[in-house]
């Protein structure tokens, strides 16, 4: 099966063929650890997450490797207004993190490296460029020196007179030029800091990243990907010192950025102060109804994120756990989708698999989710409803989804045993028959009283346990 995916660089989708054939190597830049992370970090994880699903599924090896940015100033900012250690705060964002990534089904990256564990080898890669004339020191500072990368820009297609001095980079007087940016900076004693041959300092953002991926995937890699906001300057800035690093502007093949998440008119960011943390929000809702809202967009894509596509997608959700549960009495309990892990795509439901192949198009692949549920609804084969329970559940895998039980999904924190449940259900379909609404209001009233949502369908009535 061919992936194509759209490039950044080239600014066009691409056919998808690996450096090496048989091994893909893919690096996505991962949060900076010093708060809880909001739903936005949240897609771009989702996001690369469904990416490497896909790609394990067509190719034998696949390195992934996601950091963490455990040195920053926001990080020093954030721990001076708590009054707490440094380390204390990024080691207990990074537990909150994983926590996150867990119930919105996020998958553990192959490798998931600090920034703090790789100060030789960023004090290497910037002891080379001022070797190679392009980055140089200055009152304590290394800065990489943009003019003298003639392929600076490329990434974002912006020119130098493009680039309006420090728009996106701190202008200050010991610079050659005010485009310029830091490769190391000075460290006062209250500050994290490491010797090096410029002083006691610490690292700039963007030669952490270019650090990192050079220590684990090598000088060249297939997929850099990360969200739309950091094409530039932080992907610029990678490019452009690594490119330098290695004389081959072209180390990364394919670059790959996500949409953001839009809370009315503006994008949601911590700088804006307009988020919504994924610890609130699993607090009314499944981290897999919200990994399914995030998927409802296309990666590239705005995604206005409310109330509203919450609601849909809980409801979306639970009509492909009522088709499992459907077909039960046909084809026995389903397993999860995770028993569809090592799933290869020649196995895999076309209705999916293809539009995932076709740049990650998730919306039309949970159409296709929604196909196979349908067609499993309707069916009374034995053998056909088997083969599509599995190919909804294989198809679940890939998008992180159907990672419960069906018995798990309706009848979790439920106040009712099942049975009940059901005999009230079936009192009401035959009170609506006999044109007793007010007895079919009154028992939906009960179910909901006791944390069951109930919703007519075509295909049935189905019910959900809702947070009281």
């Amino acid at each position: 099966m061919d992936i194509h995916i759209y490039d950044t660089k080239q600014r066009r989708k691409r056919r998808f063929e690996p450096i090496t054939p048989d091994h893909v190597k893919i690096y996505v830049c991962g949060p900076t650890v010093y708060d809880r992370i909001h739903i936005g970090n949240g897609l771009s994880a989702v996001v690369f997450d469904v990416l490497v699903r896909v790609l394990r599924s067509v190719f034998p090896n696949v390195t992934y490797v996601r950091n963490i940015t455990d040195v920053d100033d926001k990080i020093n900012a954030r721990a001076l207004e708590l009054g707490i250690p440094i380390h204390d705060l990024t080691h207990e964002c990074t537990v909150a993190l994983h926590e996150d990534f867990d119930a919105l089904g996020v998958l553990l990256p192959d490798v998931e490296p600090r920034a703090t564990g790789h100060i030789e080898e960023i004090t290497t890669m910037i002891s080379s460029l001022i070797q190679q004339g392009h980055a140089y020191e200055a009152e304590g500072h290394v800065l990489f020196h943009v003019p003298s990368d003639p392929n600076y820009g490329s990434l974002t297609n912006k020119s130098l007179e493009d680039l309006i001095d420090g728009a996106r980079v701190e202008v200050a007087p010991y610079k050659r030029d005010p485009k310029d940016f830091v490769l190391w900076k000075p460290s006062s004693s209250e500050l994290p800091g490491w010797e090096s041959p410029w002083g006691r300092g610490r690292p700039g953002w963007h030669i952490e990243c270019s650090a990192m991926i050079r220590e684990h995937l090598g000088n060249e890699i297939d997929i850099h990907g990360g969200g739309n906001d950091l094409a530039f300057p932080h992907h610029e800035n990678e490019m452009a010192q690594s490119g330098c690093f290695t004389n081959n502007p072209d180390y990364v093949k394919y670059w790959i950025h996500n949409g953001m998440l839009n809370l009315g008119a503006e994008k949601m960011s911590k700088s804006l102060g307009n988020i919504q943390t994924v610890q609130a929000l699993l607090r009314e809702h499944s981290g897999e109804t919200l990994r399914y809202a995030i998927l409802s967009g296309h990666y590239r894509q705005s995604l206005k994120w409310d109330d509203e596509l919450i609601a849909q997608s809980e409801r979306s959700l639970t009509s492909l756990y009522q088709a499992l549960r459907n077909s039960q009495p046909l084809v026995g309990d389903s397993a999860t989708s995770e028993a569809y892990a090592a799933t290869k795509s020649v196995e895999l439901p076309e209705e999916v698999l293809v539009p995932l192949c076709d740049d990650l198009n998730t919306p039309r692949a949970l159409a296709g989710m929604h196909e196979l549920a349908s067609r499993l609804n309707l069916s009374t084969d034995v053998e056909e409803a088997t083969a599509l329970r599995d190919q909804l559940l294989g198809a679940g895998w890939l998008l992180g989804l159907l990672t419960r039980s069906v018995a798990d999904f309706f009848t979790q924190d439920a106040n009712m045993a099942e049975a009940e449940i059901d005999r009230l259900i079936e009192q009401r379909t035959a009170a609506k028959a006999a044109k007793q609404y007010d007895r079919a209001d009154q028992i939906r009233a009960e179910l909901l009283a006791n944390g069951i949502a109930i919703e007519d369908t075509t295909d049935g009535t189905i019910w959900k346990v809702v947070k009281q």
